[in-house]
């Protein structure tokens, strides 16, 4: 028999929230600055999930230009589009359900934390969750592994429960 897991890792976006319209629109305002053709909001869904610098520089070519690009997600982002965003419904139950059976939850988004905290408390998932764990708007902590790592490393979680 298994070991009980003590802990529960949720991903944000695509997990808990659905942010497609936040992630897209943000990315077109970006594009739209280069004054080239801009990419319709299903076409950018493939861009929801991983590190959003990879997906810029797919988009755009060059480490240079997704740094911009980055930047001008973010000028539209940081105000607008982090709140075009909604929760999945069922997702409180669920995680109501689980604060009682005593494990500890946490968040775990490549998502800069910065965003992912403000998400969080925007809809009152808080009470919830223990700690949130996000990137670093550098970049640091953006892989996945990498965040995990550090997650389980600062929760003192014994990765061997967690299976």
């Amino acid at each position: 028999m298994f070991p009980k897991m003590t802990a529960i890792y949720f991903d944000l976006d695509g997990t808990l929230t659905d942010p497609k319209p936040g992630i897209t629109r943000s990315i077109q305002y970006a594009l739209g600055k280069f004054g080239g053709a801009i990419p319709r909001e299903d076409e950018l869904t493939w861009c929801i999930g991983p590190p959003l610098r990879a997906s810029l520089k797919r988009l755009l070519g060059t480490d240079d230009l997704a740094e911009q690009a980055l930047l001008l997600y973010r000028e539209r982002f940081s105000d607008i589009g982090i709140f075009e965003n909604e929760i999945y419904p069922g997702i409180e139950e669920t995680l109501s359900a689980l604060t009682g059976s005593d494990r500890r939850l946490f968040v775990a988004t490549s998502k800069p934390s910065v965003y992912a905290e403000r998400i969080i408390d925007h809809f009152k998932l808080r009470v919830y969750f223990e700690r949130v764990f996000g990137a670093e708007l550098d970049g640091r902590r953006s892989d996945k592994t990498e965040l995990l790592g550090y997650a389980l490393e600062t929760t003192r979680v014994d990765r061997r429960r967690q299976s």
